[in-house]
């Protein structure tokens, strides 16, 4: 897997890159703020960027902003603090694969394996922050034609579970709850599990 690796802080850019190419991933370029993403990008065209959110010059979001355009089919995995909630629904919501915590080491390499293979992924710790930042009335699923077992789905997605989580849940296997989900987001016009989560805690 090729990636690069955009961040502010050079202890972490230097820590990511070498904890990440013990594990044999390579790193085609590094940089420090927004713009120097946007330039690795278009240079290297890596399966992963990489970035922190909070930069000089262009921030995370401006920078996924111009990579998304130029290659809608960009793969952006953001890095953030416990302090950049009010980032969390405008990174998700613009097509970012990916949104975990700086701090959690061990959650990086699996995370940039599971976008490169096309999911999404967020971390528990910052799913739990959405129905606070975007309260709202739960949706009338039934409304939009969605069963009871689905809502079930609906809802652990939403807490961060992976289709094998769910199905150990809900004694399913993995290939019915993958099934279960693609109905869902057909039912609702949404592009991935991402979206879906947001959906669960916004409406």
């Amino acid at each position: 897997m090729n990636i690069i690796i955009v961040d502010d802080d050079k202890i972490v850019e230097s820590s990511l890159k070498t904890i990440l190419e013990a594990l044999e991933i390579k790193v085609l370029g590094t940089g420090s703020d927004g713009r120097d993403a946007v330039r690795l990008y278009k240079e290297h065209r890596p399966d992963v960027a990489l970035m922190d959110i909070r930069m000089p010059v262009l921030s995370g979001l401006e920078a996924a902003g111009e990579i998304l355009q130029y290659d809608p089919g960009a793969k952006i995995l953001f890095l953030t603090t416990f302090s950049d909630d009010e980032y969390i629904i405008e990174a998700l919501n613009m097509g970012a694969k990916g949104y975990i915590l700086k701090q959690d080491f061990e959650s990086i390499a699996p995370a940039l394996k599971a976008v490169k293979a096309g999911q999404s992924v967020f971390g528990r710790d910052v799913v739990s922050k959405l129905s606070s930042l975007v309260p709202g009335e739960r949706a009338d699923y039934r409304g939009l034609g969605i069963s009871e077992k689905e809502e079930e789905i609906i809802a652990l997605v939403a807490q961060g579970l992976n289709n094998k989580e769910i199905g150990q849940v809900l004694f399913l296997s993995e290939g019915t709850v993958r099934n279960y989900i693609s109905g869902v987001l057909e039912k609702l016009n949404l592009r991935d599990r991402t979206q879906l989560a947001i959906f669960y805690h916004t409406q």
